[in-house]
């Protein structure tokens, strides 16, 4: 039988935020063994105000944080370094390591994500399939999971695990809020 990690959490808006068209964000993470990880996160709010990037090819596309997209950022605890995903709606995905605190960005080689999406009244979800890096996939590691959403009108809404003082700042280790641990074969 499988070793599986299961974690459900909310995350919190920021208080410098736009407020008024999410209500709400959920996520629920599944690490199983091999460092496979499937996320998904479900938003509640007024859908039809949210900007959603129209469908796009599934490929790996730069700056998908400027418009609706949620976030997955790993590291280990004793480490500086850390990696980012960011999953759009789109289907368009991006990955990053880093040597230190928005520090030494390089593209992190990895396989694609696999990106489902879902509609419903006041409710949308995103389940992301991915693999971690093999530096993180026999380890535990510390996670922050986090969302950009835009609406139509401009206004944009900033939403983690936690948030660090004054600015919404992702890449921040306070919003390393997450142990995710390691997993195997039982």
């Amino acid at each position: 039988m499988a070793n599986i990690s299961m974690t459900e959490t909310v995350l919190q808006c920021h208080p410098l935020s736009e407020e008024g068209f999410v209500d709400a964000i959920a996520v629920h993470v599944d690490r199983a063994e091999a460092g496979r990880l499937q996320i998904k996160y479900t938003l509640h709010g007024l859908i039809d105000e949210i900007h959603f990037p129209k469908a796009a090819q599934p490929e790996r596309t730069d700056g998908l944080w400027k418009d609706t997209c949620f976030e997955l950022f790993c590291g280990r605890g004793d480490h500086c370094s850390y990696v980012e995903f960011n999953f759009a709606p789109s289907g368009q995905w991006a990955a990053y390591a880093f040597t230190g605190y928005r520090e030494g960005m390089t593209d992190l080689a990895c396989a694609p994500p696999q990106i489902n999406c879902t509609a419903g009244e006041g409710m949308f979800e995103m389940t992301v399939t991915m693999g971690l890096p093999e530096s993180l996939r026999t380890v535990d590691v510390m996670a922050g999971i986090s969302a950009v959403i835009a609406d139509k009108h401009g206004r944009t809404a900033y939403w983690a695990l936690a948030h660090p003082p004054e600015k919404a700042d992702f890449h921040h280790k306070d919003c390393f809020a997450l142990q995710l641990e390691a997993r195997s074969a039982a």
